[in-house]
C-alpha cells in the first residue's frame, strides 16, 4: 500500500489528525452529537469554559489549580474572574483573548488556556499573553513602586512538544526565570505550567492524587459513559453533573454542537496544511533522489530517498499515536525499528 493511500485510509476510517488523540475526537453524525456521547469534550471552547470559566463552577477551577500545584504554593480558596479579552495600548494593537482569566484572593493572576494543536511559535505566544497580566497591574495616574503580584500562565496542551524536548513519561512542566550559572530561581513571580495531555496514560486504577484525577478527567471525560469509582470525590460529582449533555437547554446544546464543529474544522484545516507540507516534502525528496541518481546511480539514490521517507513518516505517525503494528504493516518497517525512532 502506498503511503498516500494509507493516509487516505486513515482519514476515512479512523480519521486521525496530526495532533489529536482518539479520546478527544468529537463524535458527530450528520452534524448532530452522537447519542453515545454523554459528557462534553473539555477540549472544545464551550466545554472548557463550561467547566472552568463560569461563576457557578469556580469551585472546579479552584480544585484544579490546587491539584496542579499540590501544596507547593499557598492554597487557593477563592477566585475572581477577570475580563478575558485584552486590547493593546494603542489603536490597532493586537489583542489577546484568554480562555479563563482570574485573580486569587492574594492578588495572583492566572491565565488558563486550552491549546488544541501545536503552533510554531506557541512558547512566544505564552510569553506574550503573560505580559497583559503584568502590565495591567500598573496603576493609572498614581505613583507606583513596580511591585507585582504573581502571574501564572497554564497551558493544557492537546499535543506533545516537538523533537522530544521532554522524556516520554514527563507531562507536567513548571518553568520559571532561572540563573543559568547556578540554576537558582532569579524571579519567582512569573510561572508557566504546561500539561502535555497525550502523555498522560494512567488508568482509573492508577490514580493516586487529585492531580492524577483531574488529568484523567480532562483526558477521558468525553468518552466516559459513567463516573468511575476512582472519582467519587464530591468535586468530581459536580464535574460530571455539569458535563452531562442531556441536562443542557436547547440553546446550550446548539452552542456545544457549534463548538464541536469549530473544533473539528480547526483540526481539518491543520491536517490539510500538514498533508500539503508532507506532499511537498515527498516531491522535494524525489527530486533530490533523481539528482543523486543521475550523479551516483539512480537506483541507489531513490532507495535512500524512499528509506529516509519511510523513517520520517513512521516517526511522525508514531508521535501522533498511530499503533505500531499499523505503521509497520503500511511502511514495511519492523516494530523494533519503529520503537527506536
Amino acid at each position: 500500500m502506498a503511503f498516500r493511500d494509507f493516509c487516505v485510509l486513515l482519514q476515512r476510517t479512523i480519521i486521525i489528525s496530526v495532533t489529536m488523540s482518539d479520546e478527544q475526537k468529537p463524535m458527530l453524525t450528520d452534524g448532530l452529537l452522537s447519542p453515545e456521547e454523554r459528557y462534553i469534550n473539555p477540549y472544545t471552547d464551550f466545554g472548557f469554559k463550561k467547566l472552568f470559566g463560569t461563576e457557578m463552577n469556580k469551585d472546579l477551577l479552584i480544585s484544579f489549580l490546587n491539584a496542579l500545584f499540590n501544596g507547593t504554593k499557598k492554597e487557593i480558596t477563592d477566585v475572581q474572574y477577570l475580563n478575558g479579552e485584552h486590547l493593546g495600548d494603542g489603536y490597532g494593537d493586537r489583542r489577546a483573548v484568554f480562555d479563563v482569566y482570574c485573580k486569587t484572593e492574594d492578588g495572583g493572576r492566572f491565565i488558563v488556556e486550552m491549546q488544541k494543536a501545536e503552533q510554531e511559535y506557541f512558547k512566544d505566544r505564552s510569553i506574550y499573553y503573560s505580559t497583559f497580566a503584568i502590565r495591567e497591574q500598573a496603576p493609572k495616574g498614581k505613583k507606583w513602586d513596580y511591585h507585582l503580584e504573581d502571574v501564572y500562565t497554564i497551558g493544557v496542551l492537546n499535543f506533545k512538544f516537538p523533537d522530544g524536548e521532554y522524556p516520554a513519561d514527563s507531562y507536567r512542566h513548571e518553568i520559571k526565570l532561572k540563573d543559568v550559572e547556578d540554576n537558582h530561581i532569579f524571579y519567582d513571580k512569573l510561572t508557566f505550567v504546561y500539561l502535555e495531555m497525550p502523555k498522560f496514560n494512567k488508568t482509573e486504577h492508577e490514580l493516586e492524587t487529585m492531580f492524577d484525577k483531574w488529568m484523567f478527567v480532562l483526558r477521558n471525560l468525553s468518552r466516559l459513559l459513567d463516573r468511575p469509582k476512582a472519582l467519587q470525590d464530591r468535586i468530581f460529582q459536580k464535574v460530571f453533573e455539569q458535563a452531562e449533555i442531556a441536562q443542557y437547554s436547547p440553546e446550550e446544546r446548539r452552542e456545544y454542537e457549534a463548538s464541536i464543529k469549530n473544533y473539528w474544522d480547526y483540526y481539518s484545516t491543520m491536517k490539510t496544511a500538514v498533508d500539503k507540507s508532507r506532499a511537498e516534502g515527498r516531491a522535494e525528496g524525489r527530486a533530490e533522489g533523481r539528482a543523486e541518481g543521475r550523479a551516483e546511480g539512480r537506483a541507489e539514490g531513490e532507495a535512500i530517498g524512499r528509506a529516509d521517507e519511510r523513517i520520517k513518516n513512521a516517526r511522525s505517525l508514531k508521535d501522533n499515536g498511530v499503533p505500531l503494528d499499523i505503521i509497520a504493516k503500511s511502511l514495511g518497517l519492523t516494530a523494533e525499528e519503529i520503537e527506536q525512532l
